[in-house]
């Protein structure tokens, strides 16, 4: 059962526990129906607790999260009427929430309190009350009905915990640049992860492994949090597009209604860039095409890590998310461009394959512009987290390669009578829930789209030298994430790594296999138009002038030659490291990148040394250290391939 909530003085909070643990559980969302109703529609309040079954033995933690900017302090009472901690920090935006944990709580009644400035006296102040046992309770249990019991639904107050837990579980300063080698990496660390080992059953301590690519990503994300809240989850198969059309859903798979192996085997598969890099709560004594022959395991650990590992990351791809607009039969839909709207768990697809989830929106401030961080994942399992700039979220408009853009998971619903089904986008729109279904984005030119953007991160003027200045860091992060990239390639190399065949025409961007994990070409591609984009951001100044806080007496061009004076001596002046082939480290500047745009554009070949990978000249001292080259026939594949890379445009997909 879940831990039981004794409402004192309170709004009507949305009440969510960690997990259901049987099928005759009550539900793990309620809503509260007392005197203080339109408190809760005031703040649009919600609080997560962990564990589901709170005990002595475990840390308690709790989250509140509201809909409004609300002044508030979160505090825990212990059973003796003592305050054992207060949190008087208020993160996200929106939604904004608030988080406390006690390490080794006593048994007892723990009471969890939200102090709001401002409120009326009935609505100060909002508390709920959790039974700390002496000891572990029974962990949940299997249903046959479903992967995992469901017990709650997708609502607003919901899908505000879902966005506190994904920017908590990659919350990091701005200045930093995060990288974990794999997601499981961040759902290891109980700092991050407030559902860690929720479920009693140390199921976040067994060797728990998660490396999913660019596109699983938010379905692994999403599906941890919905198998631990005990909420739907549902994807579905999609074409890749083609011929001039967007991708297409034609199958919906949900965890009632699952896709089994024996099914999957009589069909035609559709073409997915999952591979079998992803396990979870994997056993290395099971091989991976035995897993495959058999069903799901009953037991719920191991069922859920079959289904995320097996099912769903072998069916979705990056083509689930470029979807055309108005199409109803699809996991994602687009939102319009607000700050309001642009949420921790909202994800970006863009036109060329690649995905994002947004984790954090920091706002402008008097000091600096305002900034949306988001996070991926790459083949070799990598997940980084990086900001919104035009670098990093490339953005066009093409049937051909479907809708981009910013898109939140589609509600999946419980009819009358149990079946899961999908809001449909009219009914999302009349949602009070929801509400947020958008066609704005797909009517947007490309520079309409980052206009668009600017405006929604940093409502205000912006200086522009310091607006230089951080473009030019947002080109630096992306450089040292390409560092990691090609090192693995090189590790590859050391490891005794065979020469890989290089794929033919745009399958070099979407194949799988060692091409996938070790080479760049997509990667490239965006470093490319990052360059671009630092390149003439003076000239964008100049044409955006009203974007911009101008000093005066100084005229447009005036401020265009200062910004360019300040971006010579910012990329000379920024300098990195790599590993050459012999293992000794050589130092590059940003310049030096600049400068080589022509060689990078044929700089994404695994089989090619780091030297020539980081655009060296093949007689310099710099490439002194290399000792491997792609074959003549691939080098000539590559300038076939070159007009992309010189272009900045993929290839259409035929």
């Amino acid at each position: 059962m879940f831990p039981q909530f004794r409402l004192r003085r309170i709004a009507p909070a949305i009440i969510l526990a960690a997990v259901a643990i049987s099928a005759t559980s009550s539900p793990s969302v309620a809503h509260a129906k007392d005197a203080f109703s339109a408190c809760d529609a005031e703040a649009g309040l919600a609080v997560l607790a962990s564990p589901i079954s709170p005990w002595k033995g475990m840390p308690l933690r709790i989250i509140f999260t509201a809909e409004k900017p609300l002044d508030g302090v979160l505090s825990l009472t212990s059973p003796d009427g003592k305050v054992a901690v207060t949190s008087k920090e208020r993160h996200g935006g929106p939604p904004y929430f608030w988080y406390a944990d006690v390490q080794s709580p006593s048994a007892g009644t723990w009471t969890a309190s939200l102090t709001r400035d401002g409120a009326s006296a009935e609505c100060a102040t909002v508390k709920r009350e959790f039974a700390v046992a002496k000891t572990a309770s029974a962990p949940p249990r299997a249903t046959s009905k479903s992967v995992w019991p469901i017990r709650g639904a997708w609502t607003r107050e919901t899908e505000n915990l879902y966005s506190a837990w994904i920017e908590k579980l990659f919350d990091d300063p701005i200045d930093a640049q995060p990288s974990w080698p794999a997601l499981h990496q961040v759902l290891r660390d109980p700092t991050r992860n407030m559902l860690f080992n929720a479920m009693g059953l140390g199921e976040d301590s067994k060797k728990l492994i998660m490396k999913p690519d660019c596109a699983d990503l938010p379905y692994f994300l999403r599906a941890y949090f919905a198998f631990k809240t005990g909420l739907p989850f549902g994807y579905s198969k999609c074409t890749r597009g083609g011929g001039g059309k967007a991708p297409r859903c034609p199958q919906w798979f949900n965890i009632q209604k699952e896709d089994s192996p024996q099914a999957e085997a009589k069909q035609k598969p559709i073409q997915s860039a999952s591979n079998s890099l992803f396990g979870v709560f994997d056993s290395a004594s099971v091989s991976e095409s035995a897993q495959r022959s058999s069903s799901r395991p009953q037991a719920l650990l191991p069922g859920f890590g079959y289904y995320v590992r097996t099912v769903v990351a072998n069916a979705v791809h990056s083509g689930s998310g470029r979807t055309a607009a108005a199409d109803n039969n699809t996991d994602y839909y687009p939102v319009p461009l607000t700050a309001e709207t642009l949420r921790p768990g909202t994800i970006y697809a863009d036109p060329y394959g690649h995905v994002l989830v947004l984790v954090k929106r920091v706002a402008q401030t008097n000091d600096s512009a305002g900034v949306f961080l988001a996070v991926d994942g790459q083949p070799d399992g990598t997940v980084a987290r990086k900001r919104f700039w035009r670098g990093n979220f490339l953005f066009a408009q093409d049937p051909s390669l479907g809708s981009p853009g910013f898109k939140r998971f589609r509600p999946i619903v419980a009819d009358n009578n149990g079946t899961l089904r999908r809001l449909t986008n009219a009914e999302i729109t009349k949602s009070p829930d929801y509400g947020d279904f958008s066609l704005e984005q797909s009517k947007l030119g490309v520079e309409d789209f980052y206009d668009r953007m600017d405006d929604v991160m940093s409502p205000e003027p912006l200086d522009p030298e310091r607006a230089m200045k951080e473009t030019i860091t947002a080109l630096e992060e992306q450089v040292k994430t390409r560092v990691t990239s090609v090192e693995n390639g090189r590790k590859y190399q050391n490891s005794g790594g065979a020469d890989v065949a290089i794929p033919s025409g745009p399958s070099i961007f979407e194949t799988t296999g060692a091409w996938e994990d070790f080479a760049t070409p997509s990667r490239d591609l965006r470093l490319l138009i990052a360059i671009d984009v630092v390149r003439g951001f003076p000239d964008r100044v100049a044409r955006r002038a009203d974007r911009y806080a101008m000093p005066k007496g100084e005229s447009i061009a005036d401020v265009k030659s200062a910004l360019n004076q300040t971006l010579t001596t910012e990329i000379a002046s920024r300098k990195f490291s790599y590993t050459r082939s012999d293992g000794s480290q050589w130092t590059l500047t940003l310049k030096d990148v600049l400068d080589r745009s022509k060689g990078l554009e044929m700089a994404y070949n695994v089989n090619d040394c780091v030297e020539i990978r980081w655009g060296a000249d093949p007689k310099s001292d710099e490439a002194s250290t290399c000792k491997r080259r792609a074959s003549s026939a691939q080098q000539a594949k590559m300038e076939d391939y070159r007009s992309w890379f010189h272009d900045r445009r993929r290839p259409v997909r035929q």
